[in-house]
């Protein structure tokens, strides 16, 4: 059965069951479709409580403008809940994680700190992801460490694994510029620190490190020009070899390297292919879209909240994710959606010690925990931001590095028309 369709399905049993159920029923909003399983799983567990869920595109803005009298959730789980407009709508949760069946200690500790506020626990960590850089396995014995890559030995092996013939490259090791995801990851790196602010006088709430930016975008600049020539050689490589999907480029050996996230590299039939993670200064930089729970200040009286914390703790079990886990592979869902709401659970007991029986690849690659960084809290139109501006300026910048529109520029420019 399609993906889709089984999703539906489930929603749509969920929803039926909780109207239908005299038991205690707490709303989720979500835009995480794996927690419409999540919420099936529990409620066939007992039969005390019942948990109905409901898709948003983006719950967090919803949550804020939420203020018609209409039913609203008691647990929201999603991407996008930590800007301020937001987390100010959870209630705390230091006594659930104080509790002795959920401890902070049992989750990746700077995760878990993104959810804090002036000292208080509002939202709890679901899952996270990182990039990761692809290689031919045949290749891994060229690199220097098992667990991760740098930018410099990234541009090294590239360059070694160059050819050319009758002057023109037949292999290219790899270009920064290919993906603008790998020249945001390469800025996040050096330290571009994109963050929610106060908003500016062109009305964009957003801060990042200026110098930071420009080392980075310099550095791509450079890589594409000492490495592969120039701009026009690695534009005419593309041109004529880049149709294949990169993962096959990189097996045939037309290319050394390609980027993804850890949720797309673990749902693909791998063949011949070793991954490594991507950091620079003992930081693997966590994406923006990490997913978080918690639990709404308003909700749906007490009877509510009951049902919602009690999904709470069977949620955050090391049991439960466990057997989440296996029903993936049973059904297959595995080979669609990574790991716990697609990716790695924030328990760590459950990424570090679970994940390798079904993901076998991570066997000796597990991430260093204390090189995990998240990303900053963001505003709550970021994707957007980070898609129609943030993104073509750095494909912009690293192919040319002077006598283009500012980054700033380009934001004021698209705050006024969105």
């Amino acid at each position: 059965m399609h993906r889709s369709l089984y999703i539906l399905l489930v929603l749509t049993a969920v929803n039926l069951l909780s109207c239908f159920s005299s038991g205690t029923t707490a709303v989720l909003w979500t835009d995480q479709s794996e927690f419409a399983l999540y919420a099936d799983y529990f409620n066939a567990s007992q039969d005390q409580y019942k948990i109905e869920v409901q898709y948003f595109d983006f719950p967090g803005q919803k949550l804020t403008g939420n203020g018609t009298g209409q039913r609203g959730p008691d647990i929201v789980a999603g991407s996008w809940l930590k800007s301020a407009s937001t987390r100010v709508l959870f209630r705390t949760l230091d006594r659930h994680v104080r509790n002795n069946s959920l401890q902070r200690n049992a989750f990746y500790p700077r995760l878990l700190d993104m959810g804090n506020i002036d000292g208080r626990q509002y939202l709890l960590p679901v899952s996270f992801n990182a990039p990761v850089v692809i290689f031919n396995r045949d290749n891994q014995e060229y690199l220097s460490n098992p667990f991760t890559i740098g930018l410099d030995e990234m541009q090294a092996l590239g360059a070694n694994h160059n050819a050319r013939t009758n002057g023109i490259y037949t292999r290219m090791g790899f270009s920064p510029g290919w993906d603008t995801n790998f020249l945001f990851t390469m800025a996040v790196l050096f330290g571009a620190a994109f963050s929610e602010g106060a908003p500016s006088g062109n009305g964009v709430m957003l801060t990042w490190d200026y110098a930071a930016l420009e080392k980075a975008m310099q550095y791509a600049y450079e890589w594409t020009h000492e490495a592969n020539t120039s701009i026009q050689a690695v534009e005419d490589f593309t041109f004529r070899y880049l149709y294949d999907s990169p993962a096959q480029l990189v097996i045939s050996g037309r290319i050394l390297f390609t980027f993804m996230n850890s949720d797309r590299f673990f749902i693909m039939t791998h063949n011949n292919l070793g991954f490594r993670w991507i950091a620079e200064q003992e930081t693997i930089p966590i994406t923006e879209q990490s997913v978080y729970l918690g639990l709404t200040r308003k909700g749906n009286g007490r009877r509510a909240r009951r049902a919602a914390e009690a999904f709470l703790h069977w949620f955050y079990s090391i049991d439960t994710q466990r057997s989440i886990l296996e029903k993936n592979h049973q059904t297959r869902m595995s080979e669609t959606s990574f790991g716990i709401s697609g990716g790695f659970s924030a328990l760590r007991t459950v990424t570090e010690q679970v994940f390798p029986q079904f993901y076998p690849d991570l066997l000796g690659h597990m991430p260093p925990h204390d090189f995990l960084y998240p990303a900053n809290i963001l505003p709550g139109n970021w994707m957007a931001m980070k898609e129609q501006v943030i993104l073509p300026y750095l494909g912009d910048r690293a192919r040319q590095d002077e006598g283009i529109p500012s980054l700033e520029r380009r934001l004021a420019d698209w705050q006024r028309v969105n």
